[in-house]
This record gives structure tokens, C-alpha cells and sequence, in this order.
């Protein structure tokens, strides 16, 4: 069984996955010319709201020091 930290971190790396595919079908639409260019808005969103979960998803793991 998987703590939560384990499953935390699968989470994280599944993410990552996702973001870096994703930087590399925005990649490619931007090359073509006449690209959609709502549809690439749309994809560069959803690849920010990806890297702003993982962040949020790595602040978890982090444990808070008290200064």
C-alpha cells in the first residue's frame, strides 16, 4: 500500500509527464503555419494550470520550518 507521500510524488511525476508532453504539442502547432492560435492559448493554459498543480502538489511534500 502506498503512503501518502508515495502517492504524492507519483502524482508530481505524472504531471510532469503530462506538462512536458504537452510542451511538445505546443511545440509542434506553433511551427505550422495557420495554427489555431485560440487552440494554442487554450493548450498554454492548461499547461500553466499543470505546472501550478505540481507546484501547489510539491509544497505538500515540503514541510514547513518555523524561522
Amino acid at each position: 500500500m502506498q503512503t501518502d507521500t508515495d502517492s504524492l510524488k507519483q502524482r508530481i511525476h505524472d504531471l510532469h509527464l503530462e506538462h512536458r508532453d504537452l510542451d511538445d504539442v505546443i511545440a509542434k502547432l506553433a511551427l505550422k503555419p495557420g495554427q489555431d492560435q485560440l487552440q494554442l492559448q487554450r493548450l498554454k493554459k492548461k499547461k500553466l494550470l499543470l505546472k501550478d498543480q505540481i507546484l501547489h502538489l510539491e509544497r505538500q511534500l515540503t514541510p514547513d520550518i518555523r524561522a
